[in-house]
């Protein structure tokens, strides 16, 4: 009986024992990170006008590889380049992944887009359409005359406003669609704006249906959604939904990226006037007494490449990349990551990782000018358009649209700050969203160098 009854004191104790230790070891298999408050988790921590920056603090205490969550649902916060390449490389199938988020699926028709559609065939053949037929290098090449000439009616117009000597908002010349601003955190028109988008769109598509339309030898993206619609020229059903769809990653994803990147460097130039002078001299002794800048002139330009390499770098236009989900459970550095967890890769923590970048805080352009280091996805401590599978196929287009902007803006024009204002007033604070705008918008005197 002693003995039946000491059993029955220690047995309860060994297996509270067990449980315990058994806990401490499951818990051990996740990666460290904040705790959360009950229910939310760690929502609160994300409501911030700059979650890269919020999160990059907290990476420096918890490390490279975070958990959190969003309610009940587990979060991955990836901000090294060896753990992005783990993620987007190595790892690439399990993370392609994406999250079911309303806003998204709702200017997506429904996720049949590129951007935010779920792994799947269908979303392959998607992408392959993009790759292959909207953006190839043949058929952004094509698209040429028509970004030279949106790009010289941008400087005729300021060019007015600088025989006048006013101040001008720049974001309004770079800008031209209203809509693109609902990623920046504008979500309570969602319903209405998406509604404005598919008329827009439908108008778009009418137009081009319309047998009068003309036709071309560059058709331009829309000419060809349609053409492969009604050839059936892809493995899925592409309904006009999907072309909506895309349309909707060209017009918001393409032009909000793009738009956000002319103006950081922008910002950048003129914080550093010493850069914006040798970008001034290397453009002006090319191009002589020509009117503009075109794109046959963009590749004999190094110094420009740089000084977008290194806005990109300082200023990803989506510092959080879009977010991913995990397809399966994985195991990362050790640690077992569930499936459908849900991750973000901080693009801008990872772009200023001290053991990869020197001064990695500065703005010196001059640093991508002897290094085989680039921006398209290949090497991980600068990862602007993301990379593997999931990387931006837009990169071709996206880059072109910059470099024809930027150096015709820098060519035509000597920039003055606001009367009154100095280089250091120029803040570099940010709009909440995907896309990282800036908060004050960039207002600037543009005076006239050599445009008629």
């Amino acid at each position: 009986m002693n003995i039946l009854l000491l059993l029955s004191l220690i047995l309860p104790l060994v297996i509270l024992i067990i449980y315990h230790k058994q806990k401490r070891q499951q818990k051990s298999l996740h990666p460290p990170g904040p705790p959360g408050l009950p229910f939310i988790g760690n929502l609160h921590q994300f409501d911030t006008s700059a979650p890269h920056i919020y999160l990059w603090q907290l990476s420096k205490k918890y490390g490279p590889l975070m958990s959190m969550k969003l309610g009940s649902v587990p979060v991955l916060v990836v901000s090294s380049p060896k753990m992005a390449k783990e993620v987007l490389k190595t790892h690439d199938l399990v993370f392609s992944s994406r999250p079911r988020v309303l806003g998204q699926d709702k200017l997506s028709y429904n996720r049949l887009d590129v951007a935010f559609a779920p792994y799947s065939e269908s979303w392959r053949e998607l992408r392959k359409i993009f790759v292959l037929h909207l953006l190839s290098n043949k058929q952004v090449q094509s698209f040429r005359l028509i970004r030279e000439e949106e790009v010289f009616r941008m400087i005729r117009s300021l060019s007015v406003r600088g025989e006048f000597g006013q101040a001008t908002n720049l974001s309004d010349d770079v800008v031209s669609n209203e809509h693109v601003y609902l990623l920046s955190g504008m979500i309570g028109r969602l319903d209405k704006v998406c509604k404005e988008l598919d008329e827009f769109y439908q108008e778009l598509i009418d137009e081009h249906l319309d047998p009068s339309w003309p036709k071309s030898e560059n058709p331009n993206i829309l000419d060809l959604l349609i053409k492969l619609k009604e050839e059936k020229a892809c493995s899925i059903d592409l309904n006009w939904d999907h072309v909506k769809a895309i349309l909707m990653d060209i017009f918001i994803a393409g032009t909000d990226t793009g738009a956000a990147t002319i103006i950081w460097t922008m910002t950048a130039l003129m914080k550093h006037p010493t850069s914006m002078k040798k970008l001034q001299n290397e453009i002006r002794e090319l191009i002589g007494e020509k009117a503009q800048v075109n794109e046959d002139d963009l590749p004999k330009l190094p110094y420009l490449k740089a000084v977008i390499k290194e806005t990109l770098r300082l200023y990803p236009p989506a510092p959080l990349l879009l977010p991913r989900e995990t397809l399966e459970k994985c195991n990362l550095n050790g640690y077992t990551i569930p499936p459908k967890t849900l991750v973000y890769v901080n693009a801008w923590a990872i772009a200023r990782d001290p053991e990869y970048w020197e001064n990695p805080n500065e703005f010196q352009p001059e640093r991508f000018l002897n290094t085989n280091v680039d921006i398209i996805g290949q090497d991980f401590q600068v990862i602007p358009f993301g990379a593997g599978r999931r990387g931006c196929p837009g990169i071709s287009m996206g880059l072109a649209t910059v470099e024809i902007a930027l150096a015709n803006l820098v060519y035509s024009f000597d920039w003055d700050l606001p009367s009154g204002m100095k280089k250091e007033d120029i803040d570099t604070e940010v709009l909440p969203g995907l896309t990282m705008h800036k908060k004050i918008p960039l207002s600037l005197v543009p005076r006239n160098n050599k445009y008629p």
